[in-house]
């Protein structure tokens, strides 16, 4: 069974920043392009940022400027960092690739 591990989440001020991490089976991780996605209370699950092998990447608008996605191919490992945090990023945040999904790490953002 393919997964996909999330961590990093936490309770974060205002302002502050989290680097989430997720580790990826080496099969799925080094051939594939990768994706965080977030889900907000009562809201739908929404693309937060991409980055393919060759390390290009796309951001929400929403985010951009704030988080950087990143990938270590040797440790099978993607990364986002998460800066200027606002209340609106409270959400859990999932680990993607194709068909394969983390259980998400959950990000509260609150003062």
């Amino acid at each position: 069974q393919v997964q996909l591990v999330e961590s990093g989440g936490g309770l974060v001020q205002p302002g502050g920043s989290l680097r989430l991490s997720c580790v990826a089976p080496r099969s799925i991780f080094t051939i594939n392009t990768m994706n965080w996605y977030r889900q907000a209370p009562g809201k739908e699950r929404e693309l937060v940022a991409t980055i393919t092998i060759l390390a290009r990447t796309n951001y929400a608008d929403s985010v951009k400027g704030r988080f950087t996605i990143s990938r270590d191919n040797a440790k099978n490992t993607l990364y986002l960092q998460m800066n200027s945090l606002k209340p609106e990023d409270t959400a859990v945040y999932y680990c993607n690739a194709i068909q394969y999904w983390g259980k998400g790490t959950l990000v509260t953002v609150s003062s």
